[in-house]
């Protein structure tokens, strides 16, 4: 099992500025959309319950940039857990770019979010629910096999979720 939840992209032309690299804010947008196949593929309930009171709220969310990524680009982009409390859950997100069968990390991320309950404009903190955090606990962060001069994965860290 790899120690990482992974969702694969290709980018699209849409997702790219003037100049042709993908637009910063997509990177963010992946990351919502990583947390969310996640949900729906290890803690569908977790989905339910957020249609009822439960809140998810993104409290921070940042990106570093290593290497450019262009249209067309498949891109690995690989969530764990980095922290879990009684109501707030950090992850960290690596954006890896697959070609020719190598992989190179183009970029880190970094997103915490915060578990409330209640109606709107009248929430409280609440406790991650315990589906998530049994879901979560296969994916905590352990220490990358990365060569860190060229940011290229080392073998044995591929595969999927």
């Amino acid at each position: 099992m790899q120690p990482y939840y992974e969702y694969r992209h290709i980018v699209s032309f849409e997702e790219t500025n003037l100049v042709g690299n993908v637009y910063y804010v997509n990177y963010l947008r992946w990351q919502g959309r990583c947390r969310e196949m996640f949900l729906l593929e290890f803690a569908p309930d977790v989905l339910n319950d957020l249609r009822g009171d439960l809140k998810m709220f993104t409290l921070k969310s940042e990106c570093e940039y290593l290497s450019e990524i262009s249209a067309f680009d498949e891109i690995s982009i690989r969530m764990r857990l980095e922290e879990l409390t009684q109501t707030q859950i950090a992850f960290a997100f690596d954006y890896v770019h697959v070609i020719d069968g190598a992989e190179i990390l183009v970029a880190r991320g970094r997103q915490r979010v915060a578990c409330m309950r209640g109606p709107n404009g009248n929430t409280s903190p609440a406790r991650v629910p315990e589906s998530l955090r049994r879901a979560l606990d296969r994916y905590t962060t352990r220490a990358h096999d990365r060569d860190t001069a060229s940011g290229r994965l080392k073998a044995g860290t591929g595969g999927r979720a």
